[in-house]
């Protein structure tokens, strides 16, 4: 059974930090891109970070270059996504997912979807 599940979220105050993880299973993790989106309510899901299942690259949302940092460790199976200096309109539920292209920072071009985890950032 394949599982992506978030975690770290919560609330946190503007300026502040959070990492969250995404440990994945029931797949082969090496072959699969994991990027991290994020949706807050009322708006479209988009794409915040993503890491290549082939070269290990990365791409990163003009929104939160500079401030995120996606990491992977393949031997937990496991994507993080550090985010510092965090803002009140990073207030999202944030989701990983897992795709079978090299990369995409497109929802429809992901297979696998985790629960979701709530980031809240106060002002």
């Amino acid at each position: 059974e394949v599982q992506l599940v978030e975690s770290g979220g919560g609330l946190v105050q503007a300026g502040g930090s959070l990492r969250l993880s995404c440990a994945a299973s029931g797949f082969t993790f090496d072959d699969y891109a994991i990027g991290w989106f994020r949706q807050a309510p009322g708006k479209e899901r988009e794409g915040v970070s993503c890491i290549s299942s082939s070269d290990g690259s990365t791409y990163y949302a003009d929104s939160v270059k500079g401030r995120f940092t996606i990491s992977s460790d393949n031997a937990k199976n496991t994507v993080y996504l550090q985010m510092n200096s965090l803002k009140p309109e990073d207030t999202a539920v944030y989701y990983c997912a897992a795709s079978g292209l090299p990369w995409s920072v497109l929802p429809e071009e992901y297979d696998y979807w985790g629960q979701g985890t709530q980031v809240t950032v106060s002002s």
